[in-house]
């Protein structure tokens, strides 16, 4: 008895030592901005003091298994053996999923990197963990592995053709993660499906977009395998493409407003002069002589892109009212032709 009390005694210091150790890498760790060591010190509890615990008390069961003879004290080293790889296994998982958050984080990174990318990286690398911590401990028990994986070569083919569609779902993610068509944050639409929002998560069955009026869509990984999808958020520039109409009476300021206003274009500071820009008569209406502008913003912002917008029509405005001219609307003029005499009329009036 003096003996087990001396190894839980000594397994309790041991953990109370190993959170101290812990605390004080955790502070040295905080002085550096470095995404791996504050990654590595956060994985350390709570697998350290749980696989200090269970080293002591498995220790402590074996020395009470051979004083008293018991057999459920025989279970001592199976559950430390199993014990002790799955902590390894919560370790890595915990440290994985800490790297993950980092290499997202501007606080540690100058440029964070693509969330799509991490987030496709971490669930392999926790996939890697989980299946080899099965397969370890599988191979403790004396279950062969090799027989499972001959198994599954074989069983394959009906697996296969039975979860086609969740198959073709996980290769549809996985082409998503390699090709990078879009990310997460992204504003994405299909000109084939009503597909439309920001994208909010990219598992491996599933994407889950959120739709302008906050509604959440979930789409099969599948589809993007069949569909043409736009992403909006990866636009240089957005487009002002408007047609503008002047009375026929105007038609002598035509050409002055067409040079105003494309100066007034090539003024304007969130206008991208380096881009396509054209002001010019385009076509005589029914109602009005119109001319169109075709010009980029420099900014791809939705919210800014109109204010820019509107800002530039309402100047348009200002200058056709600056040179006297005004913007037509549909109008219909009636000619009536004057009806002939006709003979006899003299007659018939006397």
């Amino acid at each position: 008895m003096l003996a087990i009390f001396l190894i839980v005694l000594a397994t309790a210091v041991a953990a109370w030592l190993f959170g101290r150790f812990v605390q004080r890498l955790q502070l040295r760790a905080e002085k550096t901005v470095n995404a791996w060591d504050d990654a590595l010190v956060g994985a350390l509890t709570p697998p350290g003091p749980v696989l200090i615990w269970l080293l002591g008390l498995t220790v402590a069961a074996g020395r009470a298994g051979k004083a008293t003879g018991a057999e459920v004290f025989d279970l001592a080293t199976p559950v430390r053996d199993v014990g002790v790889i799955l902590a390894i296994a919560w370790f890595a998982w915990r440290f994985s999923h800490n790297i993950e958050q980092n290499l997202r984080d501007p606080r540690y990174m100058g440029k964070p990197m693509d969330t799509t990318t991490v987030r496709a990286m971490g669930k392999l690398v926790r996939a890697s963990i989980l299946i080899t911590a099965a397969m370890v401990i599988m191979q403790y028990f004396q279950y062969s592995i090799s027989g499972i994986l001959a198994f599954g070569g074989i069983g394959g083919l009906a697996i296969g053709f039975a979860a086609k569609d969740l198959l073709a779902n996980f290769f549809g993610g996985l082409m998503i993660y390699l090709d990078r068509p879009f990310s997460v944050g992204d504003w994405v639409r299909s000109p084939d499906k009503e597909i439309e929002g920001t994208v909010e998560d990219i598992g491996w069955r599933l994407t889950r977009i959120r739709t302008f009026d906050k509604r959440p869509l979930y789409i099969p990984n599948g589809i993007f395998t069949q569909i043409a999808v736009e992403n909006p958020s990866r636009m240089l520039n957005r487009r002002i493409y408007e047609t503008i109409g002047i009375r026929y009476e105007d038609a002598p300021l035509m050409s002055a407003i067409v040079a105003d206003v494309k100066a007034m274009l090539q003024r304007h500071p969130e206008i991208d002069t380096n881009q396509t820009l054209i002001v010019n008569f385009n076509s005589f209406a029914p109602s009005s002589l119109d001319f169109f502008i075709y010009t980029f913003t420099k900014t791809t912002e939705w919210v800014r892109y109109h204010e820019i917008k509107q800002d530039i029509l309402l100047t348009i405005l200002k200058i056709i009212e600056g040179h006297g001219a005004s913007c037509a609307f549909p109008t219909s003029t009636l000619h009536i032709a004057e009806i002939p005499a006709l003979r006899g009329e003299a007659v018939l009036d006397s």
